[in-house]
């Protein structure tokens, strides 16, 4: 699915067409819109895969209703290629930039928000998660799931404002994303072990 998505966004940059003495070079520039749109979300579905697929060494059980969340998180990622092109096609004018960059960024929080969602169902009370892991360490997972959450979601009230500080900050966010989580899947009994050592 991820891989998909993102395919389906380089599609969405067509090769320019030239007329007569038109320069293909001042036609390539003028596709500026369509370059930025799939390097921010190409970013973003990488790092959500990523996180993704992260996620999932830590689960060991399933059941209904996470299948239900995931098979919808997967649809906000599948998705994602249709507002970029908007983004791509809207930004430049002036009348729809907003319309567009809340579109964009709207879908981006919808897909955190299942993300997030998704987590929380899955660590709550290590309901499908391994048993053994850390406590503390999904604290801080889903802190810092939460938080991005809470950004995307501010990302899309701030298109309203400024399309400019939205895709500002969803930016910000991929970067934030990128760095390294906390520590790697580790037991409770490995943790408290390195405390008595220490």
């Amino acid at each position: 699915m991820f891989a998909i998505a993102i395919t389906l966004l380089i599609i969405e940059i067509g090769v320019p067409h030239t007329v007569g003495a038109e320069s293909l070079s001042e036609k390539l520039v003028e596709l500026w819109p369509s370059y930025l749109g799939y390097a921010i979300s190409f970013l973003v579905i990488g790092i959500v895969w990523a996180n993704h697929h992260n996620r999932f060494r830590l689960i060991s059980r399933s059941d209904h209703v996470f299948l239900f969340l995931n098979i919808v998180f997967l649809m906000c990622v599948a998705f994602i290629p249709f507002p970029t092109a908007l983004l791509a096609e809207y930004i430049r004018e002036e009348a729809h930039r907003i319309t567009a960059v809340a579109v964009y960024s709207g879908t981006l929080a919808v897909t955190a928000v299942f993300f997030t969602t998704l987590w929380l169902y899955a660590a709550g009370n290590h309901r499908l998660v391994d048993r053994t892991i850390d406590p503390l360490l999904l604290r801080a997972m889903t802190r810092r799931y939460v938080f991005g959450m809470l950004l995307y979601i501010l990302a899309f009230a701030l298109a309203f404002f400024s399309a400019a500080a939205s895709l500002a900050l969803i930016v910000i966010l991929a970067l934030i994303f990128v760095l390294p989580e906390p520590d790697g899947p580790r037991s409770a009994h490995r943790t408290r072990g390195r405390s008595v050592r220490g």
